[in-house]
């Protein structure tokens, strides 16, 4: 028996030497995998910089497409249906990288604004693998939590739901983590509009880690320069990589779509894009994930004598990820965005840290570091996760 085809995108980490065993492996640059690298394939195993669709797939064998991503909406569905296409994407692989981009995002928009974040309230829409921790680390940094996420509450029931109306009304961050869906219910492309955007209570922040479309570039840009929104958090854009550059001036943070970019995401993903291709093909790797994630250069994090509550907080959280570095890069050299993101730095999530002797040890461990609590005479006590 002849060994499949697989074309795959070369920026997938940890997937080199896994599936050559049993495969004949090509890996291409996402945005460059055209008709000719797919004519012969048997599979593809992508990002969202490939577009699966009739331009890409008319006159190829492909039989099978993994995305090691949350997001799929690069992949024609409708299209794969009609062909007989089987596609695969990995959700809620890389929920614990968007929760620590958030909660950096969140500690230091409070720092730069002079603002705390107890007594603020988050909104958060879309409530699933990623806005369920979201919330939870905002929960940790003492924040309300409003949670408005139309399709569960449907399937649900109200109780832990607000309405859209209720949450702008209330909320002072809104943070959005919903898939692009034009055809949703409600559809997802252009969410944030200007109707939105005037439905927010004044001076208040949004924040936008899902995916670019779903805001509206120029009804954003209005309500910034008018002072009408507190201010803006953003990680992905329309027409990426051809950002906005009046946009990217206005926005108190800009990143270059790499909030879900932790080590220990892409090796979720590319442990789930392993694992389906290995069921649809019978490989035998049904159970395989990425053995060995390298550890963080600085894994333990000190005491800070003098530092609690918030100040220790985001000392913590900016010691494994600091969100100003990514926004120092991306607007000293914004035309280098798609670099940025293909050759992102190595991160690690909180949980690959430990914190030792902490004021804020409960707070730390909710937000999934390990802690290590010391006695009076500096005696580890044990360790907490």
């Amino acid at each position: 028996m002849s060994r499949i085809k697989v074309v795959a995108d070369d920026k997938i980490p940890f997937l080199r030497g896994v599936l050559e065993p049993y495969a004949e492996m090509s890996y291409r640059p996402g945005a460059a995998i055209g008709p000719d690298d797919v004519r012969t394939a048997d599979a593809l195993i992508i990002r969202t910089r490939t577009t699966c669709n009739a331009a890409l797939l008319d006159h190829s064998s492909i039989r099978f497409i993994a995305t090691a991503t949350i997001g799929f909406d690069h992949i024609d569905r409708d299209y794969c249906a009609r062909r007989g296409i089987v596609w695969t994407s990995a959700p809620g692989c890389n929920s614990g990288s968007v929760q620590q981009y958030l909660a950096s995002a969140l500690l230091n928009l409070a720092a730069k604004r002079s603002f705390t974040l107890a007594g603020k309230t988050l909104g958060v829409i879309g409530v699933g693998h990623v806005g369920s921790k979201v919330a939870a680390a905002a929960a940790a940094l003492g924040m309300t939590v409003l949670c408005c996420d139309p399709p569960r509450q449907r399937r649900e029931g109200d109780t832990g739901f607000v309405t859209a109306a209720e949450l702008l009304a209330r909320a002072d961050v809104v943070t959005v983590h919903v898939p692009l869906d034009p055809d949703g219910e409600p559809p997802t492309r252009h969410l944030i509009d200007a109707e939105f955007l005037r439905q927010l209570r004044p001076g208040a922040f949004v924040i936008n880690s899902s995916r670019g479309e779903v805001v509206a570039t120029a009804a954003l840009q209005e309500a910034l320069k008018s002072g009408r929104l507190g201010g803006a958090v953003l990680d992905v854009w329309e027409n990426e990589p051809d950002i906005d550059r009046e946009l990217l001036q206005l926005v108190d943070f800009a990143t270059p779509h790499i909030a879900g970019y932790s080590a220990d995401g892409k090796a979720n993903g590319t442990s789930a894009g392993v694992r389906a291709l290995s069921r649809f093909f019978g490989l035998g790797l049904d159970n395989w994930q990425v053995p060995d994630i390298p550890a963080p250069a600085a894994a333990l994090l000190p005491p800070s004598p003098g530092l609690s509550g918030e100040a220790e907080w985001r000392r913590a959280v900016n010691h494994c990820y600091d969100i100003a570095d990514d926004d120092r890069a991306l607007r000293a050299a914004p035309d280098n965005f798609e670099k940025l993101r293909g050759n992102y730095r190595f991160r690690r999530e909180f949980s690959a840290f430990t914190a030792t002797g902490s004021p804020e040890a409960a707070t730390l461990a909710r937000l999934g570091f390990q802690v290590e609590q010391t006695t009076a005479a500096g005696q580890s006590s044990g360790r907490m996760i």
